[in-house]
């Protein structure tokens, strides 16, 4: 019954506003131009409007770039990172220019070709040079951007077998993230899901002897300059391993291994120390204060301050906490690492107890 009134209230709006419109229209002047023609002076009251769009579309991306490029990450934190942003600036460059001229002629050509009375449109059937220019610069642009894209791809993914490589493995499963760290033997024990039994979460193969020495860790640690060679397995569903200020991402398949490497060249004291994070941990603290007293005045606990550190996200809806997926990455010296790694027990220590 509710329904059907809410029907009746609406249908009877709309005939409300049907008279009304029939009677501002009766009430104009007998002057009034009601004509479903555009005329002269609606062709320039439409030019007008658009030279204001096109001034506030204009305005509108200059205050993004200036108001908003704090939000930016810093310099990449790996060895690869640098040749990932010059990429993507590139792109953002050619994106911006051609955006800034096509957008100009949209606008241009439509204010200066309006309508007039007495000037009649002038029709091109075709025209092969127009339809050659604006099918070739553009082939010739992508082609550019795909070949130097590539060429680093290729060099971020290759290389030299005989390279001195740290392996880890990183292990998905909903909703969180274990490393497995090869052992003295730099190889990974085998692993697969159907393993998983008691506490041998991860479905290492207990028989097989590479897997003895394996380190498993809820923290990801990382050397700094020495390259990783990541492995990543997934328990479940599809996940993306995703390591925004190193600049890398990989997908997390079910059912195999996929792998990505990566060289980090700034430890977390450094990136923490860094002008570009200070004024960003500054930042979020000064709104985490103002959150604090309104918290406090409701009887809430008040937040912690913002402390830096890197980590390891999901860039994958995987399911109800996929928001909530990160494991913390510390990236630190030699020394500090070895020493971290020695504390960490290894597969067979850690079944045995």
């Amino acid at each position: 019954m509710t329904v059907f009134l809410i029907i009746i209230v609406i249908a009877l709006l709309g005939v409300t506003f049907w008279q009304m419109s029939k009677v501002l229209q009766l009430s104009k002047p007998k002057h009034t131009d009601d004509s479903q023609i555009a005329n002269n002076e609606d062709n320039r009251k439409q030019a007008y409007i658009l030279i204001a769009f096109t001034v506030f579309l204009y305005g509108l991306m200059l205050y993004s770039f200036w108001n908003h490029s704090s939000y930016y990450l810093p310099e990449a934190a790996s060895e690869h990172g640098e040749s990932f942003d010059n990429l993507m600036m590139l792109s953002i460059v050619i994106i911006m220019i051609v955006q800034v001229i096509t957008q100009f002629l949209l606008h241009f050509f439509a204010i200066k070709y309006r309508g007039e009375e007495g000037k009649r449109a002038l029709f091109y059937a075709d025209n092969d040079k127009l339809e050659f220019i604006w099918t070739i610069i553009p082939v010739i642009v992508l082609a550019g951007l795909i070949i130097y894209g590539l060429f680093t791809w290729s060099d971020i993914m290759n290389f030299d077998e005989d390279e001195d490589v740290m392996v880890v493995e990183i292990y998905a499963y909903q909703f969180g993230w274990k490393a497995r760290y090869a052992g003295q033997d730099n190889v990974l024990g085998k692993a697969n899901v159907r393993f998983i039994e008691g506490k041998n979460t991860l479905g290492v193969d207990e028989s097989d002897t590479y897997a003895e020495d394996d380190k498993i860790t809820s923290k990801l640690h990382l050397p700094v300059n020495k390259k990783v060679l990541f492995k990543f397995r997934s328990q479940d569903v599809l996940h993306s391993a995703y390591f925004p200020f190193f600049r890398a991402q990989m997908n997390v398949v079910p059912g195999m291994i996929t792998q990505f490497s990566f060289t980090p060249t700034i430890t977390t004291e450094e990136m923490r120390t860094s002008e570009y994070m200070t004024e960003k941990v500054e930042t979020i603290n000064e709104i985490r204060e103002e959150r604090s007293e309104d918290l406090m005045a409701k009887g809430d606990v008040a937040l912690d301050p913002y402390e830096f550190d890197y980590y390891l996200l999901c860039n994958k809806i995987c399911g109800i906490s996929h928001y909530n997926m990160q494991m913390q990455i510390v990236v630190e010296g030699e020394e500090d690492f070895q020493q971290w790694l020695s504390e960490q027990a290894t597969f067979e220590e850690y079944m045995k107890d």
